[in-house]
């Protein structure tokens, strides 16, 4: 497991999947919200990637999120998009409802940047989320990620067109923070 101040990175459970599907994908507005296609019901047994983790697929590494203290599941957290000649990926996390606003999304942010620059040896990492998602900008920008751009209109979000901010971050920018 990697662990952060507050969260655990570890592999998915079997448990993790009913709460994660019912507190995270069943949710129309957030599913919408967090996904770059248009929000769909998974089917309980289903092999939805989201969900269920494909060991063969080396560009993703999806882990569920614990909380260190007592273990319990707060949510989701992603390297995605690995590029292993640019040495480049992308962050991406989701936490369940009761857990958001507690600062478990800047720790998670902190050890993915660990997991992608320490571990795996990467050189960038990137994030991209809505413009109006303020708790994931802090996140970010707590953990050193500079503001690269805005993408206009880049998101069909529940019947709008919304932007998308993209934070970049270099392994020699980063400052890991003490655990």
């Amino acid at each position: 497991m990697l662990r952060g101040k507050k969260v655990g990175l570890r592999a998915r459970h079997d448990e993790d999947i009913p709460v994660l599907r019912t507190e995270l994908y069943d949710d129309v507005v957030n599913g919408s919200r967090a996904g770059s296609a248009a929000w769909r019901p998974i089917t309980p047994g289903s092999k939805d990637p989201r969900l269920v983790v494909d060991d063969s697929e080396p560009g993703h590494v999806p882990f569920s999120v614990v909380e260190l203290e007592g273990g319990t599941l707060l949510g989701t957290a992603t390297l995605w998009g690995i590029d292993n000649h640019s040495r480049a990926a992308h962050i991406g996390l989701g936490l369940l409802p009761a857990c958001r606003g507690q600062g478990y999304g800047t720790d998670v942010v902190a050890v993915l940047c660990h997991y992608g620059f320490v571990v795996r040896g990467l050189h960038r990492l990137q994030i991209e989320t809505l413009a109006d998602n303020h708790a994931m900008l802090r996140s970010a920008e707590r953990n050193g990620f500079v503001r690269e751009g805005v993408l206009r209109s880049s998101a069909w979000v529940m019947g709008e067109f919304l932007d998308e901010v993209l934070l970049g971050l270099l392994a020699q920018e980063w400052k890991p923070k003490a655990p």
